[in-house]
């Protein structure tokens, strides 16, 4: 068998694989992709505009923010403001993900980037951590199916909304929040990870009750991060690596 096969089956393999770790997050956000879709027409959204934020936005909580900001007639300024604010975590992802993708080319990155979701980052960290290579391949298996059934969704939502039940009443709206937990709790062998975590609930949950949605967001990651720069690895009685 040629190199060039090996190499072909290899990246089929990595992709299917990332498929297979990408099925709990298609599943926990299915729900809320319904959901989008039907606020986005309730708010004066087209189907067609709907789709077409969730292809180019691609991003589940900056989308609500924005479509309960459009139907209140905000101004624009403010919106995008906003939408900034909850997706601002996106930055802090995209510079820890930057250093596991740099090997790939340009137009790669840039769509790595594009995928990039809370899920998608937490899965590349755990796989670079274990000393594994985060291959383009693999990437776009977490990551493409994830991004399909969200903009599917969204236009099922927009057409068929009325028909979707009360989520609340069902509980399945709290699919997502578990399935993020399993991520924060899959990085508790981390230095100083309870910590972090602390501090950045306990800002979330005051800038909640203080300042306001969606701003406990940012406001809750901006803590974490600035917990685990003030206070070295050490202080959680593991040692640093370098």
């Amino acid at each position: 068998m040629s190199a060039e096969a090996i190499s072909e089956n290899s990246a089929k393999s990595d992709f299917w694989q990332g498929v297979r770790l990408s099925m709990p997050v298609v599943v926990a956000a299915a729900p809320f992709g319904l959901l989008f879709g039907a606020l986005a027409v309730d708010n004066g959204f087209s189907v067609l505009e709907a789709v077409l934020m969730s292809a180019m936005v691609y991003g589940g909580a900056s989308q609500m923010v924005g479509i309960e900001l459009f139907g209140q007639h905000v101004a624009p300024w403010l919106i995008v403001l906003s939408i900034f604010a909850v997706n601002f975590r996106h930055v802090l992802y995209s510079a820890g993900i930057g250093r596991r993708i740099a090997h790939w080319p340009l137009v790669q990155q840039a769509v790595g980037y594009f995928l990039l979701t809370d899920p998608q980052f937490a899965v590349a960290e755990r796989k670079a951590e274990a000393g594994e290579t985060v291959g383009f391949a693999w990437y776009m298996g977490l990551g493409l199916p994830v991004y399909v059934f969200w903009v599917t969704e969204s236009a099922l939502g927009a057409m068929f909304g009325k028909l979707i039940p009360d989520t609340h009443a069902l509980g399945i709206d709290f699919l997502l929040p578990i399935y993020f937990l399993g991520l924060v709790m899959g990085f508790r062998k981390r230095p100083l990870w309870l910590p972090v975590v602390v501090a950045s609930a306990a800002a979330s949950i005051i800038a909640y009750k203080t300042v306001g949605s969606p701003w406990h967001v940012s406001i809750g990651a901006v803590a974490g991060v600035l917990l685990a720069v003030i206070l070295p690895p050490h202080h959680s009685g593991v040692e640093a690596r370098p």
